[in-house]
């Protein structure tokens, strides 16, 4: 691919995302409503104080449930691959779920999976 070509799959780039988000500006309805302002759960009216600070352990058993779900999705394109490269595969997969497990293992050590 030569610079030209990249130089100009970036303008078109930007010129697309950039017009993408001036027509969002003006292209939607809008209409004043103080229920659009309030903040929604579930359909549910809140009670009390919408703006509560939640235990750091959420957002950490949220992001380990992140990090081993991506990590499992890259165990299909080995599957499909495998019967082709033979032992390497195997072995390099075997690598990877030992720094899976470990860090399943620093996790488990950590308490970060006990839900409280």
């Amino acid at each position: 691919m030569s610079s030209e070509s990249l130089i100009l799959f970036f303008i078109v780039g930007v010129f697309l995302v950039g017009g993408a988000i001036v027509f969002s500006t003006f292209v939607p309805p809008s209409s004043v409503n103080p229920n659009k302002s309030d903040t929604y759960e579930c359909g549910i009216p809140t009670k009390g104080l919408s703006w509560l600070q939640f235990n750091v352990g959420y957002y950490l058993f949220a992001i380990l449930f992140l990090i081993f779900d991506v990590e499992t999705v890259f165990i299909f394109p080995w599957a499909v691959v495998m019967k082709q490269l033979g032992m390497v595969a195997f072995i390099e997969i075997l690598i990877f779920f030992v720094i899976l497990g470990l860090g399943l293992l620093y996790a488990w050590k950590k308490h970060a999976l006990i839900w409280e």
